[in-house]
């Protein structure tokens, strides 16, 4: 016999009908081919596999000793082909154990992650939520390692591995939050304010958040001061709350921080840029229906979140 490698798969398919029917005419129709064809199939076979496979008796065709053994395995790799080939099943979230791994900004994980908690408790209980911060290198390795399964809340402009499939996330308006002491500011401010204060800058990795509020006065030949950088909301909302400063962040987390600090929200200098965060996914994993239900869950997600806020404002 020949090797595999030079064997016509194809052969299989009709060899398998050959033996299930023992009847070169039915064999043929159930393939849908001649009888012909069927017949010169089943030469190609004797011949590849050394044995006659199907002989004349007075009953018609009956399947050697060979073919006999043959039959189950080859229906048994035939089967297993053919769910190898079947679509990807739907991910049954509701009774699914995964656990996914999310790196993201403490955006995500202040905003967005204790109602999607809320909504997977009462829909898919068995799931679990990983948050890890973002990497400053190696988030191509990992998520092609599986050791994350998504990022969130990058900033559009920064700079990202091309081979990563980069999704809009959200878009948000920015605000300025003050402490509650500070009472010399109005709710809305002018640039010219704006650039009067001293300011508490929040840069993510690569620092594009306040580079980009920055660049926009260098635009206009205009500059701030600040008196810290911080990586963490959190902290320079407390910072703010305890000084005469301002920090500019995402209205939504703004708005948060209204609920648990002394402090307020004022509207910022007209046109000042929105900030656009974007989620990050491995091209090896973009068909894998766990993630795919992930990010439409995150979507409808968003799209709750941006239709409350819009009421509210």
């Amino acid at each position: 016999m020949k090797s595999l490698r030079q064997f016509d798969l194809n052969l299989l398919l009709l060899l398998e009908a050959l033996l299930t029917e023992c009847h070169v005419s039915r064999a043929a129709e159930r393939m849908f081919l001649s009888q012909s064809a069927m017949s010169h199939a089943l030469n190609r076979l004797r011949q590849l596999l050394d044995d006659p496979l199907l002989v004349r008796s007075g009953n018609g065709l009956q399947p050697t000793p060979r073919a006999q053994a043959i039959l189950p395995e080859l229906r048994q790799a035939i089967r297993l082909i053919e769910r190898s080939l079947e679509p990807q099943q739907e991910f049954q979230a509701a009774t699914s154990e995964r656990s996914f791994t999310i790196a993201c900004t403490d955006y995500f994980e202040a905003i967005s992650l204790p109602p999607l908690m809320q909504q997977l408790q009462q829909d898919a209980p068995g799931i679990r939520i990983e948050i890890e911060m973002i990497s400053e290198s190696g988030n191509r390795e990992r998520l092609e390692n599986r050791e994350i399964d998504l990022i969130i809340g990058l900033d559009k402009q920064q700079t990202v591995d091309k081979q990563l499939i980069s999704q809009p996330w959200q878009i948000q308006p920015l605000a300025c939050l003050v402490g509650s002491t500070n009472t010399q500011l109005k709710s809305q401010l002018s640039l010219t304010q704006y650039c009067q204060q001293n300011h508490v800058l929040f840069s993510d990795l690569s620092g594009v958040t306040s580079d980009r509020i920055d660049h926009w006065l260098e635009q206009q030949h205009l500059q701030r001061m600040h008196i810290a950088r911080t990586a963490n909301y959190m902290a320079g909302a407390r910072i703010v709350a305890m000084t005469d400063s301002i920090m500019t962040l995402p209205r939504q987390m703004a708005e948060l921080f209204a609920e648990m600090l002394p402090v307020r929200l004022l509207t910022p200098p007209k046109d000042m840029p929105e900030i656009e965060m974007v989620s990050l996914h491995h091209p090896l994993y973009d068909n894998d229906p766990a993630i795919r239900w992930l990010l439409t869950r995150l979507a409808l997600l968003r799209t709750s979140q941006s239709e409350l806020a819009d009421s509210t404002a």
